[in-house]
């Protein structure tokens, strides 16, 4: 119950108290945002270094893999879903630095689950038209629309709560651990929760999410 409550770190005039999560939030975006701009300054056509080479063959591999659930055609969509991955990723093992996870606060997975909520009936409408996406709710027969409109919530809800029990419950079994067994012990367990779980769950969500989408645009 405890970790159920964010820490208010800081308090603004405007905006009021700032939670942990927020804070390790705007770290974890800063960091990227710099990574991003350090990694691409130097690209090369002829003769590519190690580190470009690496970004993009993992690029290329992410490209790939979304390209097999949406199709080339929406190939705009996979920067996004590229983002959260590296955005949830970094999260979900950020407790290795010593910070909490800010996927831990049901407020971030929540706006993450908004986001794709919006993604993927954007997707749908830009794809068959408003006018098609309305009507899809009442088909087969007009008595499951209230089922159809019910789903729309359900999915990005199974999204938010999934992660977020995820990594909660990781990050309490890990805490409990080091309190009981400071040494050795949390080490290997250390090794499932923080890193092979956290992106584990980071691959499930943009993976369910793209799954959504392509559900969607059919």
């Amino acid at each position: 119950m405890e970790e159920l409550n964010c820490e208010t770190v800081f308090t603004l005039p405007v905006l009021g108290g700032i939670s942990e999560s927020v804070v390790v939030t705007w770290i974890i975006m800063a960091v990227l945002v710099l990574a991003s701009i350090l990694l691409v300054r130097n690209l090369k056509v002829e003769n590519p270094g190690k580190v470009q080479l690496a970004l993009e063959s993992a690029i290329s591999w992410a490209s790939d893999f979304f390209e097999g659930i949406i199709g080339k055609e929406n190939r705009r969509y996979i920067p996004y879903l590229i983002t959260v991955l590296l955005f949830l990723g970094v999260s979900n093992t950020i407790a290795l630095l010593g910070f909490k996870p800010p996927t831990k606060d049901l407020n971030v997975t929540a706006a993450l689950a908004i986001m794709s909520m919006c993604l993927i009936e954007f997707s749908g409408i830009r794809k068959n038209g408003l006018k098609h996406w309305v009507k899809h709710f009442a088909s087969p027969v007009p008595v499951v629309a209230p089922i159809m409109i019910l789903e729309v919530v359900i999915r990005p809800l199974s999204l938010c709560m999934r992660l977020f029990g995820n990594m909660l419950a990781g990050f309490v079994v890990m805490e409990l651990l080091k309190t009981l067994v400071p040494l050795l012990i949390p080490i290997p367990v250390s090794f499932y929760f923080d890193i092979f779980d956290g992106l584990l769950q980071a691959y499930v969500f943009v993976f369910l999410t793209a799954l959504f989408m392509n559900e969607e645009m059919e």
